[in-house]
């Protein structure tokens, strides 16, 4: 796949500990107020960045925005809490632009995942972990196959929601449970590899506004890397 040559470490590292996300089973009301003070571990979006997602993302191609109440009853569902400014951006702005990052479709709803996804959502698990804080290409992995699937199931169905598709077996997600809490990650037939200028693949910042913007102001490879 290219750019997946430009993973630096090939080693997969197992996910430690949750990183503490809000109880959400007491919620009450949806709106915004109540939702801020639910989400301890999400914390206020950053307006700046609400205003830059406005304008990244044309009206017009956007699903509408889920409101509140229907944010916070899908994280009751899913016993998470979505990083923000993604969060916001569901609820208050769309959720889904046939227009933007991914380049199949776009941005899908929050619920959803790809046409061509192979397994069913019901595997997905987005309260337990994302297993990974470094790249892995497990493609390159000397370890059986069999082995080495269980973890792979695991990468692709476990603390993330799927952002959209990039054709041929690529896929973003956005980790919501785990170390990587925020953070962007390309997930592939061959392998996983973290977006950003933190992690020494782009010149972009590695959370859902970096990612955005990349897309919107540069139209650079997602693997564009700091030389």
């Amino acid at each position: 796949m290219e750019g997946m040559e430009n993973m630096e470490n090939k080693n997969a590292h197992r996910g430690e500990a949750d990183m503490g996300e809000a109880d959400l089973a007491d919620r009450g009301a949806g709106d915004r107020g109540s939702a801020d003070r639910e989400a301890g571990d999400s914390g206020a979006a950053d307006r700046g960045e609400l205003d830059a997602l406005r304008a990244a993302f044309p009206a017009e191609q956007c699903l509408p925005p889920l409101g509140w109440d229907a944010v916070l009853a899908f994280e009751r569902e899913q016993g998470i809490v979505l990083p923000e400014p993604y969060r916001t951006l569901v609820a208050e702005i769309c959720d889904g632009c046939s227009e933007g990052p991914a380049d199949v479709d776009g941005l899908i709803p929050v619920a959803a995942v790809p046409a061509d996804w192979g397994c069913a959502q019901t595997q997905r698990v987005l309260s337990k972990p994302f297993p990974l804080t470094e790249a892995w290409v497990w493609e390159d992995d000397p370890r059986p196959y069999e082995e080495i699937e269980p973890l792979i199931d695991e990468v692709c169905n476990h603390g993330s929601v799927v952002l959209g598709a990039d054709g041929c077996g690529m896929y973003w997600h956005l980790v919501v449970t785990g170390p990587q809490r925020g953070r962007i990650w390309n997930i592939s037939d061959v392998g996983a590899a973290p977006f950003g200028a933190a992690f020494g693949h782009t010149t972009a910042g590695d959370g859902f506004a970096g990612w955005v913007a990349h897309w919107a102001t540069t139209r650079r490879p997602w693997f564009d890397v700091v030389v």
